[in-house]
């Protein structure tokens, strides 16, 4: 019963990696779309920008426990 337990938790991980890395395009999309603006809102992309890198290390220490360390 653990092998399934586990392997749920690595496919809900993966589902959790997809979901981030799409959040992730959408927020460059974002980004880009204020940035071409007149006169972009410097705080709300800041905001952004910041909750963007907040992503993309989710995604990394997410990734990181997906993938086993390799001893060398």
């Amino acid at each position: 019963m653990n092998a399934h337990s586990e392997l749920d938790t690595e496919e809900m991980l993966k589902i959790r990696v997809a979901v981030l890395r799409q959040e992730h395009r959408d927020l460059d999309e974002a980004i880009l779309a204020l940035t071409a603006s007149p006169a972009p809102d410097a705080l709300r992309l800041q905001r952004l920008k910041r909750r963007k890198l907040c992503l993309k290390d989710e995604i990394v220490r997410i990734e990181d426990r997906l993938i086993p360390d390799i001893i060398a």
